[in-house]
């Protein structure tokens, strides 16, 4: 994709397809720390992520979209690395999420972690179809 398209934003409040991209390569490292803090800790606290704060600061828009997805599947192999060897048992195992200000179990993680990706793969369509009603057909650059 040229560039622009992949830049555009459909308002100013909205991501990009570059920030998309960059939120899934960072909501990957944020799962896979929250999963391994439930296998791993007893009581764990889990962090908080403002995502909007962290498309805005940490330079998603100047990161090549290949470096994002490479980091996106390292990760994600990482991520499906730990799951396959928990047992049944671990889904139960949970943390507190300050946000939701309750415990949040590793199924529901498990569960967010599956949906996430294609919610997001799916906003990207609509984006790309929105630019296309505005500006035409994309060329690749």
């Amino acid at each position: 994709m040229p560039a622009a398209s992949l830049r555009f934003k459909p308002a100013p409040e909205k991501w990009s397809i570059l920030e998309i991209l960059g939120h899934l390569a960072d909501v990957e490292i944020v799962f896979g720390h929250r999963i391994r803090q439930i296998l791993a800790e007893e009581k764990p606290v889990i962090a908080a992520m403002d995502q909007n704060a962290w498309a805005r600061n940490l330079g998603y828009m100047e990161t090549p979209p290949a470096e994002l997805i490479a980091l996106f599947g390292v990760n994600r192999h990482h991520n499906l690395r730990i799951l396959r060897r928990i047992k049944a048992g671990d889904l139960d195992k949970s943390a507190y999420h300050p946000e939701l200000k309750r415990d949040i179990l590793l199924s529901e993680i498990v569960e967010k972690l599956d949906r996430h990706i294609e919610n997001h793969l799916r906003q990207i369509e609509r984006l790309k179809e929105e630019q296309k009603k505005l500006t035409g057909p994309t060329v690749p650059s």
